[in-house]
């Protein structure tokens, strides 16, 4: 008999009990000056902590006034854009060394670089019959989930894993930042056989390659790829690693933490939160946006249709009805976001060598009318302009990344960042602490619940 869960009516009932009973009179977050998650009334940013690791700006203080500015996003106080120039300009692959830089807090010599690819090549091994007994057991629809499981698994290979000492930590944090690609593509290829009855293939990484290089030779049937395609998914590792610790999953990071519990568990729970459709599941939005956009409008050089388009967007009419441009505005910057800026290029030459430049001049033409209409349509308290998950998803399609791994390789690059974070965070956390919360008592009495 088929294992089968079911909504039954003593089901239904009991939520409209918890419902009924725990709804919460919103202009209380007003009257209390509560922020709802880590946003105030406007949706901008509040500060929850501290951070030296990665600082976000998109305002400016000019004559007392805040004013936009273009965004601006520094790793350990260099600005990204030196940073990609840097190994960009040189030919050499940056995620490795932008890793040193988050952790280390300063950007390694030639030296220091190489020994730390070769640990990293060193770490980037699974233990024993892990992919047989946990990756290609009850494979998951969801990578995410697969994912969150070998990691939460790993922890029972690990002899020292609620050993919460800094040298222990860095080991786990650099053994998971190796062999995350492994896990995300093997557990790709275990639903992809077992569920959609294709071919299953389980290669090895090659130690003289980066984690990009490995990352398309583990998922490819013959494990080639380009130069070009190689040099973009680096770049987009490196651009989607760290962005602050205020955001959701960066921000979870911190809290599990400080409450002492095991490397494991942290970036478990951090999985948990970038899975969320509203974190790291933006640019497959963005592709099935697109994917409507293409089935709902006949000429798609027409920019009357395309914005005619887009309004219907803004008022629920296409795609998920939701009234969302997906892919514009960021929840920190207006004027722009600086990792779009630097992806877009690169953008633009690999779909010349995939022959998608139709594709690639759509999404033009879409970044370019959305903020107009978007204006028109809203009112907006800042301004409005294309993220990077705009262009990821493309860069994915055109790379054969399958949409099952999108946010598993997003996950890939931000283990870096987290890693940081949990690092960062022992290393400042002198007690456990807990959140603090107002109990609020039939919308009139409000007692404020503090760490005893």
């Amino acid at each position: 008999m088929a294992y089968k869960l079911s909504i039954t009516p003593e089901i239904e009932r009991l939520t409209e009990i918890c419902l009924n009973n725990s709804r919460i009179n919103t202009e209380l977050y007003k009257e209390l000056d509560i922020k709802r998650g880590l946003r105030d009334i406007n949706g901008a940013g509040v500060r929850a902590g501290l951070t030296k690791i990665s600082t976000i700006n998109s305002f400016k203080m000019i004559d007392g006034v805040k004013t936009p500015c273009e965004g601006e996003l520094y790793y350990r106080g260099i600005d990204i854009h030196e940073l990609t120039d840097g190994f960009i300009n040189e030919k050499r692959f940056g995620f490795e060394e932008m890793t040193y830089l988050l952790l280390f807090g300063k950007l390694p010599t030639d030296n220091e670089l190489a020994d730390f690819i070769k640990e990293l090549a060193s770490q980037r091994a699974l233990p024993r019959n892990f992919v047989r007994d946990v990756i290609m057991k009850a494979p998951s629809k969801d990578m995410m989930n697969t994912l969150a499981r070998s990691v939460l698994t790993l922890y029972s290979y690990d002899s020292l894993a609620d050993d919460i000492a800094l040298p222990n930590v860095m080991r786990q944090c650099l053994n998971l930042i190796a062999v995350f690609p492994m896990l995300s593509v093997y557990g790709y290829h275990a639903h992809n056989h077992y569920n959609n009855g294709k071919s299953l293939y389980i290669h090895q990484p090659k130690r003289s390659l980066s984690t990009a290089e490995n990352i398309l030779r583990l998922l490819r049937p013959d494990k080639k790829y380009t130069e070009i395609e190689a040099t973009v998914l680096d770049l987009a590792l490196v651009l989607h690693m760290e962005h602050g610790g205020g955001n959701n999953s960066t921000f979870t990071t911190h809290v599990v933490t400080s409450s002492g519990t095991d490397t494991y568990s942290a970036v478990a729970a951090a999985l948990g939160s970038l899975k969320g459709p509203k974190h790291g599941g933006a640019n497959i939005k963005v592709m099935g946006m697109f994917e409507d956009l293409k089935n709902t409008v006949k000429d798609l050089t027409d920019e009357d249709e395309i914005a005619n388009y887009l309004r219907g967007l803004l008022h629920k009419e296409h795609f998920d009805k939701k009234g969302l441009i997906y892919g514009m505005g960021h929840a920190v910057y207006s004027i722009s976001d600086p990792r779009a800026n630097i992806f877009k290029g690169y953008v633009e030459r690999l779909a010349k060598s995939k022959g998608n430049d139709a594709d690639y001049a759509l999404y033009s033409l879409v970044e370019r009318l959305a903020p107009k209409i978007i204006a028109e349509e809203r009112h907006i308290y800042k301004g409005v302009s294309a993220n990077i998950d705009f262009y990821s998803g493309l860069v994915y399609h055109m790379l054969g990344l399958p949409p099952e791994l999108y946010t598993p390789i997003f996950a890939c690059a931000r283990i870096t960042g987290w890693s940081a974070h949990r690092l960062e965070e022992l290393i400042n956390t002198d007690k456990i602490i807990r959140p603090a919360y107002v109990s609020v008592q039939d919308n009139e009495s409000y007692v404020l619940m503090k760490d005893r």
